[in-house]
């Protein structure tokens, strides 16, 4: 009974020593990565290696910086082909207005007769801008009167219950190209009759586009009093342009420089700002005869 005590006393000694762990089979190579159950690395763990790689790669940056130069050079490219057919200082000369000269120039446009002196103004070679002189060509007024004229030729068309978005974007993309069609035969005609002035397509454009002013004024007589009240308002605007055009192009082409010149050429240009004259009635009546029954 003694030895069984001894060796349950023994024994007890024995099982109260833990024993070691076993060596693990693999070793663990889930510290880099964030605890995720089931040992996953967290999301996008391996995208932010991913792109931290390809930022480190030197052939991925050189890539970038090529494409970057591409971007740059094209971007001055355009840049460069923009400036070299549209001129954005000049573009920002004829929209240099205010309320004065904007109120003064439609009364000048509607009645021209008593004005005097139509040469324009200059500052050391350089011609004042519209603000400053009222005899300088500009692009707002016709701008604003084209977008006008469309407006008010949909409400024409409205009222006389022939609205349509077709008929609409005919009458106004027809009234666009009667202009462009009228500064290139204006360009061409500059061009054969050799004139020397400070005339360019802006001007060109200018002017032709004052006729939107009349086309506005017409067909609003004629939708408040009829085809009567139409055709007393286009035979006056009309008028009145023509008077304007022939000042304006007679003072621009026919000046200081070109007096001395053969004869001749004067004939030509004097033919030349006659016809542009002339050809304004024909165009004001045939863009606005049908808004107006």
């Amino acid at each position: 009974m003694a030895y069984h005590s001894g060796y349950g006393a023994h024994g007890s000694k024995h099982r109260a020593r833990a024993a070691p762990d076993p060596p693990p089979l693999f070793d663990d190579t889930s510290g880099g990565y964030s605890s995720q159950p089931g040992g996953y690395p967290a999301p996008g763990a391996d995208v932010a290696f991913n792109v931290n790689h390809l930022l480190g790669d030197p052939m991925a940056n050189m890539a970038m910086a090529y494409g970057s130069s591409i971007a740059s050079h094209g971007k001055d490219m355009v840049h460069k082909e923009l400036h070299r057919f549209v001129s954005v200082n000049k573009l920002k000369y004829f929209f240099a207005v205010d309320t004065a000269y904007v109120a003064k120039k439609l009364g000048l446009l509607v009645f021209p007769y008593t004005h005097q002196n139509w040469e324009v103004q200059y500052s050391r070679d350089v011609p004042l801008p519209p603000r400053q002189d009222l005899n300088a060509p500009d692009l707002y007024i016709p701008t604003m009167a084209f977008i006008t004229y469309v407006l008010l030729a949909g409400m024409a068309l409205g009222i006389q219950k022939r609205f349509s978005p077709e008929v609409l974007g005919l009458c106004a993309s027809t009234a666009l190209v009667w202009v462009v069609l009228e500064v290139l035969a204006l360009l061409l005609g500059v061009y054969l009759a050799t004139v020397r002035s400070d005339l360019s397509t802006f001007h060109l454009l200018a002017y032709s586009g004052y006729k939107y002013v009349g086309m506005i004024l017409s067909v609003l007589t004629g939708l408040l009093f009829g085809s009567d009240g139409y055709y007393v308002a286009l035979a006056w605007t009309s008028s009145a342009l023509m008077y304007f055009i022939v000042r304006s192009l007679r003072t621009a082409t026919l000046g200081p420089d070109s007096m001395g010149g053969p004869a001749p050429r004067q004939h030509l240009q004097l033919y030349l700002t006659l016809g542009a004259a002339a050809f304004q009635p024909l165009i004001i009546y045939w863009l606005t005869f049908h808004l107006v029954r």
